[in-house]
């Protein structure tokens, strides 16, 4: 059984769909849906880190370009992500969290993603 521990994407409002500018992108994560995950695969050690890297491509492309990474649970995972540069148009962002625990003493990584469409307009 798979448990949906996250990344769940959090945006500041449910009306915002269009970013200019500098934004703070933050994703959360549900821990006691992750611990349960991390039995299922048999990974039953303690976590020692947990780490959200960012990424955005232009709809209907392959390449995704790294926004920044973050490690702070307490903040949601940040990362500020400059639109400014961009073209106007819609893009996809991906918040790619990875969970790291011991099983023995060997450090294992588990992974899963959140893709969310989002418009720029600078």
């Amino acid at each position: 059984m798979s448990y949906d521990w996250g990344p769940r994407y959090i945006i500041p409002s449910e009306v915002i769909e269009t970013y200019s500018g500098n934004v703070v992108l933050r994703e959360e994560l549900d821990e006691d849906l992750l611990g349960k995950e991390l039995t299922a695969l048999g990974i039953p050690g303690p976590i020692v880190n947990i780490t959200n890297p960012w990424y955005y491509r232009r709809k209907n492309t392959d390449t995704w370009v790294k926004i920044g990474e973050s490690d702070n649970r307490d903040d949601n995972f940040p990362a500020r992500w400059d639109t400014t540069a961009l073209e106007d148009g819609k893009y996809e962002v991906i918040g790619l969290m990875h969970a790291v625990a011991l099983k023995g003493n060997t450090e294992v990584a588990i992974a899963r993603q959140n893709i969310v469409e989002v418009t720029v307009k600078n």
